[in-house]
């Protein structure tokens, strides 16, 4: 059987409205760890790259807000930016790029469903945005962002919170320091790890969750603590 044709990288950056000046960025961005050379597993999968793009995202999307919505207060932004800058949105933004076919995965990863996987795809969107700013700057990375969130970062009705947001919320009501986050343990494999983390309020105890990144383990914990106290009401973001 002939080889299926490797996709044009071309057609990618039409989706991402940015031609790569160094495409080796973009195909670095596109290699997970399954894939990457046996003595630079870390180093040369996209894993230094979704860290940035990870803090890139962030300040983008957080500039963005602040001048989509001029009046809306701290705490409204907050809840937008988390909801915007979440794994399960990115891994939305990623199927609308339509990347799964690009990424570099291992054959085991491959045939898995690797290329589907909703966590490793917004991992690949977050280096992907790392990849851009590298590239072409803050400019380009804000540009490519604004056009994929669309009438996502428009829309007019008001997000419900997080649970991470809501806990420092209710805390903060109650006259308590700033909920913390602890990482308790880690499960799996490398490319594929499972964190563990508590919640922390002081004076009670702690909520636990897990999770394929930190992030969501610790809105899992978040979840799970304010379910316990009776305070978590369905149709805040979900976790799914």
């Amino acid at each position: 059987m002939p080889a299926r044709p490797k996709p044009d990288l071309a057609d990618l950056e039409a989706r991402l409205g940015h031609v790569f000046a160094n495409r080796k960025l973009l195909e670095h961005a596109l290699t997970h760890m399954s894939a990457a050379p046996a003595d630079a597993k870390r180093t040369g999968s996209y894993q230094r790259l979704e860290f940035l793009g990870d803090r890139v995202l962030g300040i983008c999307v957080a500039e963005l807000l602040f001048n989509t919505y001029p009046a809306a207060e701290e705490g409204e932004l907050s809840r937008r930016l988390a909801d915007l800058v979440r794994k399960e949105t990115c891994a939305e933004m990623a199927l609308a790029w339509a990347i799964g076919p690009y990424l570099k995965v291992g054959d085991g990863e491959a045939a898995s469903g690797a290329r589907k996987n909703k966590a490793i795809l917004a991992d690949a969107f977050e280096s992907i945005v790392g990849a851009i700013f590298l590239d072409g700057g803050y400019a380009a990375a804000r540009q490519a962002l604004e056009a994929a969130l669309g009438d996502r970062l428009r829309q007019t009705s008001r997000p419900p919170r997080d649970a991470k947001t809501a806990l420092q919320e209710w805390a903060q009501g109650q006259g308590l320091p700033t909920p913390n986050y602890i990482e308790v343990g880690r499960s799996g494999p490398d490319h594929a790890p499972v964190f563990k983390v508590a919640a922390h309020v002081h004076g009670l105890a702690d909520g636990l969750g897990e999770g394929r990144s930190k992030r969501l383990a610790e809105q899992v914990a978040a979840e799970n603590f304010l379910r316990r106290e009776g305070l978590w009401r369905e149709g805040e973001v979900g976790l799914e």
